[in-house]
């Protein structure tokens, strides 16, 4: 047995940190410890006359891209470094992993693939909604509310659930909606952009499909735009699998090879990042919310309300759905309330930790006047994604930011 295979039998016995940093391993094809940074778009066919076998484009998923040598053939349909950004999203996401160059660019795949006649769909990022209309006018596709009476529903359908949500970081009971989707046949596909591993397993409790905007936590650091589509490891997700793969060959959505360079860096410190970013917004909200049961202090003057996982209700269950779902942690988005809309649109030029900017995921911490690019939402909402800064200096630095309304 060769190196390579040994590698491979042994990645499902390793802890999430170690997948992260080997699961590529054996499709490496030289020796550098740190991946290198493949730019080719083509690459030649083999010099032996009698293994062309003449294959056509669409055909290519054919070849073999796990052999320790190079066997791609043009970067739109596979390359380097995203055949091995893809080893370790599978790994770790418990199913076969197809990258795209972007968030949307995923959500849009799934459908295109899934291809429901009805969507049942909730609240969450309003980006997703427009890709429904945009394939509402090409096919049809009609939106239903998340809770429709089932009789709405037929086989093929698409039950859709983002958790934990965007901007609120709370999340929805994913049993509940799988249970929901088998009673009519239909597919529960879940957004867990918001809960990347090691902090929920989206598959654990009866997902379908599951989809990441990679832009966020697999990236990290706020360079690179990607998206992830991972189906069950079964037969109905080997075919969802061959399927997407057929489809981004034709649609085109293939990440770059730069992005595959650095979502492949990035991954290697995934869980030290997402543990650090979810203790500390943890951290934020309990002290926020406590500040808020007390009228006599700075926040309560200042802030309506804080919203998270951490503060459901169904959080304090240790028995209930809520600690199932997320048992590593309760994910570092989190919202604000503020008093008023004015106060909302003024508080980012009063923190200096803080960034206004929309996106997030990175190691540095971002407040958003969520209103900036989303025109849906109360004017007084501030969506709050925490990085890896430490917990007293992001609590000093809302404090004081607070503290200038007082003036």
């Amino acid at each position: 047995m060769g190196k390579s295979e040994k590698h491979s039998e042994m990645l499902p016995g390793l802890s999430l940190a170690s997948r992260t940093v080997h699961a590529d391993g054996h499709i490496a094809s030289h020796r550098a410890i740190a991946p290198a940074m493949h730019v080719s778009t083509t690459f030649r066919y083999s010099e032996n006359p009698d293994e062309l076998s003449g294959v056509g484009i669409g055909e290519f998923e054919n070849l073999d891209h796990n052999a320790p040598r190079d066997s791609h053939v043009y970067s739109r349909e596979s390359a380097p470094n995203t055949t091995r950004l893809e080893a370790v999203l599978s790994s770790i996401l418990g199913g076969p992993s197809v990258t795209y160059a972007s968030g949307l660019a995923a959500f849009h795949a799934m459908l295109v693939q899934l291809n429901p006649k009805r969507i049942a769909i909730g609240e969450g990022y309003h980006g997703c909604h427009g890709v429904i209309d945009v394939l509402s006018r090409l096919s049809g596709l009609k939106k239903l509310p998340l809770d429709c009476d089932l009789s709405e529903l037929e086989a093929g359908d698409v039950i859709h659930i983002e958790t934990p949500l965007n901007p609120t970081g709370e999340a929805r009971n994913l049993a509940y909606y799988a249970e929901r989707a088998r009673k009519v046949g239909a597919y529960l596909t879940v957004d867990a952009t918001f809960g990347p591993p090691p902090l929920q397993d989206p598959f654990a409790q009866g997902a379908d499909v599951v989809m990441h905007s990679g832009t966020k936590y697999f990236g990290g650091h706020s360079d690179l735009l990607c998206g992830v589509v991972t189906v069950t490891p079964d037969e109905k997700g080997q075919k969802l699998f061959e399927g997407l793969k057929h489809d981004r060959l034709m649609l085109g959505s293939v990440m770059g090879s730069l992005e595959g360079w650095l979502g492949l860096r990035s991954l290697r410190t995934l869980e030290l990042r997402v543990m650090r970013q979810s203790e500390t917004a943890t951290k934020l909200v309990a002290w926020l919310a406590s500040e808020l049961r007390d009228p006599s202090s700075l926040v309560s003057a200042t802030v309506e309300k804080v919203q998270h996982a951490s503060v459901q209700p169904e959080a304090s269950d240790e028995n209930g759905w809520l600690r199932k779902q997320m048992p590593g942690g309760w994910g570092p988005v989190f919202a604000l309330w503020m008093k008023d809309a004015d106060m909302a649109r003024s508080l980012p030029s009063k923190l200096h930790l803080f960034q206004h900017a929309t996106s997030l995921g990175g190691v540095e911490s971002l407040l958003e006047w969520r209103a900036m690019s989303d025109p849906h939402v109360d004017k007084r909402l501030m969506r709050v994604s925490i990085g890896v800064e430490g917990f007293e200096d992001l609590k000093a630095d809302i404090t004081q930011g607070l503290e200038a309304f007082r003036g």
